[in-house]
């Protein structure tokens, strides 16, 4: 079973959130970390706390240089890195017609690209070792979509089946891949780092903008604690069999299990039709 005790882990987007509380908890159970930043004053608490222990780089997961250079530089502070944790992103809401492509890729770059771009650069350093872990912080975007948050959720789907891919791919050599799909937790997704689209059809008020009011609302009330959920995701690290998905908060995983029983019942419903598609069978 791996040791936290001096692991090496680095952790993108580390300046608030469940990134700052990862880094924190990681931090205090004895874990060396690359805690990184698009400005790195902003984690700099975290460093002074732990000296010799934490190494504050900056990182721009959107920009290829600045990710191979925060690699080299965690590897060659530390030495190796036991733990990828990809948790650098943000939400981006509208209606589907509302929204902006600018905005729109702008978000995938974050979202997906920027994790895709850290993990393609630690996976060399992984395979070689025969060791490591990639730990996403992703959401229940990434595994149901809803109205006014779909292009957000586009982003999450994306990156859950890439790790759903990788995970089969560098299982037999030694390294792990497990991502996390938080609920409503009390971070800033929510407020201050929520983006929206500046344009609001009349159409949709009822079924997506009324939503997002609600979720905006919702700032500062969500059931989930951050504090709690980081030391689930931290524990991960010393499971000998962590898990490829897991959801955090009761609220996700009541509104998952609705979703897979309709999935259910709609593979039932149309099971006819679907098997009708293959060649007949010559009995």
């Amino acid at each position: 079973m791996p040791q936290l005790k001096n692991s090496v882990w680095l952790i993108s987007g580390c300046s608030t959130g469940f990134g700052r509380e990862i880094a924190r908890t990681a931090l205090g159970g004895g874990a060396k970390v690359a805690v990184t930043a698009r400005k790195p004053e902003s984690v700099q608490d975290l460093c002074d706390a732990y000296p010799g222990q934490a190494l504050a780089l900056t990182l721009d997961v959107t920009d290829q240089a600045a990710v191979d250079r925060a690699v080299a530089e965690t590897l060659a502070h530390f030495g190796h890195i036991d733990v990828l944790v990809n948790n650098a992103g943000y939400g981006y809401v509208a209606a589907v017609e509302e929204g902006e492509e600018a905005a729109v890729r702008a978000m995938f770059e974050a979202n997906f690209f920027g994790a895709l771009r850290l993990t393609r650069a630690v996976l060399p350093h992984m395979r070689e070792r025969g060791m490591g872990h990639v730990i996403n912080n992703s959401s229940q975007a990434g595994i149901m979509a809803n109205p006014g948050t779909g292009f957000y959720s586009a982003s999450k789907h994306a990156l859950e089946g890439l790790m759903e891919a990788l995970a089969k791919e560098v299982a037999p050599l030694g390294v792990k891949v497990s991502s996390v799909q938080p609920g409503a937790f009390r971070t800033d997704w929510s407020g201050r780092s929520m983006q929206r689209s500046p344009l609001r059809l009349d159409a949709y008020q009822e079924q997506v903008h009324s939503r997002l009011d609600m979720i905006a609302e919702m700032d500062g009330k969500q059931p989930g604690d951050p504090v709690r959920a980081a030391q689930i995701i931290v524990d991960l690290y010393s499971m000998d069999e962590p898990p490829v998905q897991l959801l955090l908060g009761a609220g996700v995983l009541a509104t998952y299990r609705d979703k897979l029983r309709q999935v259910l019942e709609n593979l039932d419903r149309w099971e006819a039709l679907t098997v009708s598609a293959d060649y007949p069978r010559d009995d």
